[in-house]
């Protein structure tokens, strides 16, 4: 199995190591557990501009590209690919470490994903003081 490099374009924004109580009957972990590890890391970057609640109101690509085994390091890195009025939409890739293969990737899982900022009940509301992608590194 080729490695990777990890992206230095990206943001690490969570790591973790799936449990024997995460697999499926295969002795792979459950994809839905990845899901939702996705789901937490992919959210760590727009709450900087959302500045309150939000929730995710759209899974607009998910990838898995290796099976996920128990030991492996995960990490999941991410960026903003767009901000909307109310939403920002973010790309997550995951990547493993093996456990008997420590420092050697492999991108397991990718996947974009749009947040929607919210009020106390539950509308979307407007981004204030939203800056573009491109904005950013000016």
């Amino acid at each position: 199995m080729p490695t990777v490099a990890l992206p230095v374009d990206k943001e690490l924004v969570l790591k973790v190591i799936p449990m024997p109580a995460d697999c499926n009957a295969n002795g792979d972990i459950f994809g839905g557990w990845v899901m939702a590890q996705v789901d937490l890391a992919g959210a760590v970057v727009p709450a900087r501009y959302v500045n309150g609640r939000m929730a995710t109101v759209a899974v607009n690509q998910f990838i898995f590209k290796q099976p996920v085994r128990v030991g492996d390091i995960l990490s999941f890195f991410a960026e903003v690919t767009r901000i909307g009025n109310t939403s920002v939409t973010v790309q997550v890739e995951v990547y493993a470490e093996r456990f008997h293969s420590q420092k050697k990737y492999v991108k397991v899982t990718e996947a974009s994903l749009t947040y929607v900022a919210i009020d106390d009940a539950g509308r979307p509301r407007k981004i204030e003081n939203r800056v573009e992608k491109n904005q950013e590194t000016m």
